[in-house]
């Protein structure tokens, strides 16, 4: 079994730890509601060494990351549920300030847990639907949020004991400079998507400045998913020569530059092999050439997706700021 290394984040305890590498739990059956990991999955992970696990609201896994931490309990492969870390994400129809905490006591109850260790905003973004949800969301149902009442009922729900550190996802320095221009608690993290092809310098420095730690998903580009996924990370040249010359693989090649760039990783595989792989990251390391080399590889904007629905032709959304911050 693998130790995941840890670092630190602000919380309602002070400094922190969060195990850097989290199993993250999205897939497009799931968000379509169709299919969901199994709890045996996350077992299975939890065998490997994986201590952080990634879920939302929008993901419908809540129950199953819940049922896998009590099968974990019983199981005697964990000895309490502060042995894990959570994050769950607060999802976008729900982001006025009377919606909120009755929101993640939602998240709760479905994880079955009475706090989570991480909360964040999903989208700096409100929708409003009439019907069920089904992507594409029309864009007449997209609205920007009031960050102001929104960030201060994630304040409350830290308060509350709800979670022990509150953060944002797929936020810009824009946004974030306008969240500490009025916070009383400042976000502990930032999720976005970040990979060799995406490296999102500008904002990592950012977040660095402010103690906000970056977490990256999408770190393999998402490869093999229809809705936001590309191939252009396992594909990429660069990333196969290196691979090759150490004997590793593209994706452990991928993982091991952003953990060499001071972020958190959220990837996802339910295969055994490749998340064995995934954590086996941490025993060597990239040279000063082979850093250089990934630094140069030209960078890929890709069209913002939110499930199924291209946000590009959105005046709300065009305020994400052109992907985050190139």
């Amino acid at each position: 079994m693998v130790t995941v290394p840890e670092t630190m984040i602000s919380s309602s305890d002070g400094a922190r730890a969060i195990p850097i590498i989290a199993l993250g739990t999205a897939t497009e059956s799931s968000i379509a509601g169709t299919d969901v990991v199994a709890p045996s999955t996350i077992i299975e992970a939890i065998k490997l060494g994986y201590r952080h696990f990634d879920t939302a609201a929008i993901y419908q896994t809540e129950k199953s990351v819940g049922e896998a931490i009590a099968e974990a309990l019983r199981l005697g492969r964990i000895k309490s549920r502060s042995e894990l870390f959570i994050t769950t994400k607060l999802w976008c129809d729900s982001v006025d300030r009377h919606l909120l905490v009755p929101a993640i006591k939602n998240s709760l109850k479905n994880l079955g847990v009475e706090y989570v260790d991480l909360y964040l905003i999903h989208w700096p973004l409100k929708i409003v639907l009439e019907d069920e949800l089904n992507f594409p969301i029309p864009s007449e149902c997209i609205f920007p949020m009031d960050l102001k009442q929104t960030w201060e009922a994630m304040e409350e729900c830290q308060n509350l004991g709800l979670t022990k550190s509150i953060g944002v996802s797929n936020f810009s320095t824009n946004k974030i400079q306008q969240i500490l221009s009025f916070a009383k608690i400042p976000p502990a993290v930032n999720q976005v998507k970040m990979n060799p092809l995406w490296q999102q310098k500008k904002l990592n420095k950012f977040c660095k400045e402010n103690s906000i730690l970056v977490t990256a998903y999408s770190p393999l580009g998402a490869v093999g998913n229809n809705a936001w996924g590309h191939n252009r990370v396992m594909e990429c040249d660069i990333l196969k020569d290196i691979a090759k010359s150490k004997g590793k693989t593209v994706a452990q090649v991928s993982l091991r530059w952003l953990y060499e760039q001071g972020v958190s990783i959220a990837v996802k595989s339910f295969n055994t092999e490749r998340m064995k792989q995934n954590v086996d990251i941490f025993d060597w390391s990239l040279t000063d050439e082979e850093l250089n080399k990934i630094d140069k590889i030209p960078q890929h904007r890709r069209i913002y997706l939110l499930g199924s629905m291209v946000l590009e032709h959105n005046d709300v959304v065009d305020e994400i700021d052109a992907e985050l911050d190139e």
